[in-house]
């Protein structure tokens, strides 16, 4: 069948077919030039999660806008003039970008205790740095101390400050994905009408264009934020940081590094081409193969909008990897196909180069694709889309090489091939010999790195630090670790507080003296507000936000606790009232209600709000953990058995969509095995040999988490895709090993000769592809994104264990078991 089909068409129409695909590739780089880059925030999050939407229901309902800081260390003191006014003029200019609505600094902010002044003073009005002249003793003894502002807009050292650029709110683009996410719902539901199907569509593309829009512009705001901080760090120490920032440093992130790895892997092959074949045949034409795949597979991806994030930016070099391993096999047969008989017609040797690697090479790429696959079971969209971009680009891949390489083969004249120097490798020679002379090493060493690869993996954890993530020398990092550091913490946190509706409380007669000035006023305006604050919520508010800061991994808490400790110090040392809170929010200034009060409380929703932030450097830090203990501990703190507690925030999203992809990766693994297993049954036609296969790949691929384990690497976004892509890759070589094995088995029926045989011939091809996947994935160590580093690392750790399984162990099993016994039989 396979042979009709290139014979009636491919090896007999070679000028035409090859025209022909060059047409389909053209017009599928005109899609790749859509191919798009998506670093978002978004990206990393569960559709349907319910802390999601949680979360933006709590964003809604307290006002919350996306900010960006800007921490500024001075060469001179915090307070000097010169830095008053290089804060003042650094602020006008941010304030010349047009996405930026207002700044938040120590210029402007409340000052309350410079001196300590009467409460009342809070609604008569308060004066700031850039309206009168205080104190700066003073001054900076507030900033220290102030519950409002220590460890949060200047550090303890009093060295740094920030400065909040506070954005203005997308609001399209919220009801945009809104409006989206409902539709899908309804999809999901199969609730989705004709016309509802359409407004979906039309959503979608809308929604995705007014992003794209908005991305554009952002990158450029925060590249004129840079030209402004230019222009101010020869008097100070400046670094910019925020969600924002960093969604769009990564896209440039990952530009870079698709450039790095297109450009340094194309180097690597040439030079591994050229060390490995010493023919330009052998070059050129993979490096052509290599291109064409890359491209088609990048216009599918531009035809389907799947979008490149931080967890599939290495598909590129994922892509030209396993297309030069395929072409490589296909380049070997043929060189010892030629070397074997000379006097082969090139149309012989072609055919039969296709014949013999298409059944291997076709179960190998679907094995692959399997071990891809696996990553659609993921709940997160990139990750899907990885699995997807893979398993698409893998299946490109192998058409592409099957129809090109005897194509062009077939129109060029043959040339006689002979055995290198470089074919008598000692490495493939001494495999095969420790194979026949040290069985009993190889199997405890074997039994010797699954204990090590059993008790690494206990030690495993699963974690998501975002400063980790980045170089030291990056931009990114810097700014991170000063508000981390200096600035309480970097990784948002919620506290929710949801309080049960209770009758109105009696209001005390008695009146603090300081307010018999409002006194009428208020009474006359008296609403539900003054009976909300009352004693119980106070305390309650006050024990969690209490306990939150004892807590070692907790940066900065804000909370309404923080009003009430400023508003003590403020009232001689007593508690403030329910009337006085009630009188604050309703007659303070908005632009210090949106400080100070506003954040923390929803009276209509009848709850409160404490934000944290996570010191996300810390080395004990545990994220799954923290979150847990603080749920389970909350629920002893909080006296009032009624009151209800709900975490939100970047970090449960975040913690949530890891915890997902763990625990779908660990359950899917062994779906994958299972699968791969019931494939060699199909393929091998043999238990006794599929056994074998699953047993030479689950021991190097297991290594790689004992190895992450005893190093203490953790399992996160990019690192705990690293077992489905082995499998996938490294179960290939077992395919090609066992296939050419049973070939070579036929002619003598003795397993020692066949393995050397195999070693001598299948053993190269191996070699040669894992020496390329090897030097690969070492170009990812070039990457500014720390991640993406540990995965070319340990994916090159992996296809070296790989290699030696299929090397040593497997021909070892072969030996001991010996399952062609029945083969040796029916031939006698």
């Amino acid at each position: 069948m396979i042979k009709r089909i290139y014979d009636t068409f491919i090896l007999k129409y070679p000028s035409a077919v090859l025209i022909a695909l060059m047409i389909f590739i053209s017009s599928l780089a005109y899609y790749a030039t859509k191919l798009e880059i998506d670093a978002s925030a978004e990206t990393l999050l569960l559709d349907d999660d319910k802390d999601l939407k949680f979360f933006r229901e709590v964003n809604e309902r307290y006002n919350s806008t996306d900010f960006l800081v800007v921490t500024f260390s001075p060469k001179t003191d915090l307070l000097s003039k010169d830095s008053l006014e290089t804060i003042k003029n650094i602020s006008e200019d941010f304030l010349k970008i047009e996405n930026i609505e207002t700044i938040t600094s120590i210029l402007n902010v409340p000052l309350l205790q410079s001196p300590v002044r009467p409460i009342s003073d809070l609604v008569s009005g308060v004066e700031s740095l850039e309206t009168k002249e205080f104190d700066k003793t003073l001054v900076k003894n507030e900033f220290l101390n102030s519950p409002l502002y220590s460890n949060a807009l200047v550090s303890s050292d009093f060295k740094t400050t920030a400065l909040i650029l506070n954005l203005k709110k997308d609001t399209k683009y919220f009801d945009l994905l809104e409006q989206r996410n409902s539709l899908l719902a309804k999809k999901r539901e199969n609730n989705l009408s004709d016309e509802d199907n359409k407004k979906l569509e039309e959503t979608i593309l809308e929604f995705k264009a007014h992003r794209d829009r908005q991305r554009e512009n952002e990158t450029i705001e925060i590249q004129n934020i840079r030209n402004i901080i230019k222009k101010y760090e020869p008097s100070a120490k400046i670094f910019l940081g925020g969600v924002n920032m960093i969604a769009s440093d990564i896209v440039g992130y990952v530009k870079n590094d698709l450039l790095i790895y297109g450009t340094s892997l194309l180097l690597i092959l040439v030079f591994i081409l050229w060390y490995i074949f010493r023919h330009i045949r052998w070059i050129i034409i993979p490096l052509f193969i290599c291109l064409v795949s890359v491209i088609a597979t990048a216009g599918t991806l531009g035809i389907f909008g799947w979008e490149v994030t931080v967890i599939s930016s290495n598909f590129i070099a994922l892509q030209l990897i396993i297309t030069i391993s395929i072409v490589l096999h296909l380049i070997v047969r043929y060189r010892e196909l030629n070397v074997k008989y000379k006097n082969a017609s090139q149309y012989k040797l072609v055919i039969n180069t296709i014949l013999s690697k298409f059944n291997p090479s076709f179960f190998a790429i679907i094995t692959t694709i399997t071990g891809f696959g696996s990553l659609v079971l993921s709940n997160i969209q990139p990750v899907i889309n990885l699995g997807l971009m893979m398993s698409t680009g893998i299946a490109i891949s192998l058409v592409l090489s099957f129809l090109i390489f005897p194509v062009i083969l077939i129109m060029m004249d043959k040339k006689d091939e002979h055995e290198q120097e470089n074919t008598r490798f000692s490495f493939i020679k001494k495999c095969s010999n420790i194979v026949e002379h040290n069985g009993k090493t190889i199997i405890v060493t074997s039994i010797l790195l699954l204990i090590f690869s059993l008790s690494g993996s206990l030690k495993l954890i699963v974690e998501n630090s975002f400063i980790s993530y980045f170089k030291q020398s990056t931009d990114i990092y810097k700014g991170m670790q000063v508000i981390d550091e200096n600035l309480g913490g970097t990784t948002p946190l919620d506290i929710v507080i949801k309080f049960k509706d209770e009758p109105k409380a009696i209001v005390k007669e008695e009146v603090k003296d300081q307010f018999d000035d409002f006194e009428n006023e208020f009474a006359k305006n008296a609403d539900d507000k003054q009976y909300w604050f009352s004693q119980d919520k106070m305390d309650t508010i006050t024990a969690v936000h209490d306990y939150l800061e004892s807590l070692p991994e907790v940066g900065k808490v804000q909370s309404l606790a923080t009003l009430l400790k400023i508003g003590q110090t403020l009232n001689n040392g007593k508690k403030l009232d329910g009337i006085t809170l009630a009188l604050l929010y309703n007659q303070l200034p908005a632009k210090y209600k949106t400080l100070i009060l506003s954040p923390y409380i929803n009276i209509d929703e009848n709850e409160a709000r404490i934000t944290i932030r996570i010191v996300d450097s810390n080395p004990d830090l545990r994220r799954n953990d923290l979150l847990n203990k603080i749920r389970d501990d909350l629920k002893t703190v909080i006296q009032n058995k009624e009151t209800t507690v709900k975490l939100s925030n970047l970090m449960v999203l975040y913690n949530n969509m890891l915890q997902s992809l763990f625990n779908s990766q660990i359950a899917t693994l062994g779906f994958v095995i299972v699968i791969l297993f019931v494939m060699f049954i199909i393929l091998f036609r043999s238990l006794k040999i599929a056994l074998i296969a699953i047993a030479t790949n689950i021991i190097p691929i297991s290594a790689i988490f004992g190895i992450m384990g005893w190093l203490n690497i953790p399992l996160d976004i990019m690192t705990i895709t690293i077992a489905a892509i082995a499998i996938g890759i490294g179960v290939d070589d077992t395919i090609h090993f066992i296939h050419r094995f049973k070939e070579e088995f036929k002619k003598d029926h003795n397993y020692v000769n066949s393995i050397r045989r195999s070693h001598e011939s299948i053993g190269y091809a191996m070699y040669y592809t894992s020496l390329v996947i090897i030097m690969g994935f070492s170009i990812l160590v070039l990457s500014n994104l720390i991640p993406t580093i540990y995965f070319g690392l340990l994916t090159v750790i992996t296809m070296i264990t790989v290699l030696i399984a299929n090397l040593l162990l497997l021909p070892r099993l072969i030996l001991i078991f010996k399952p062609y016994e029945k083969l040796k039989d029916k031939n006698k």
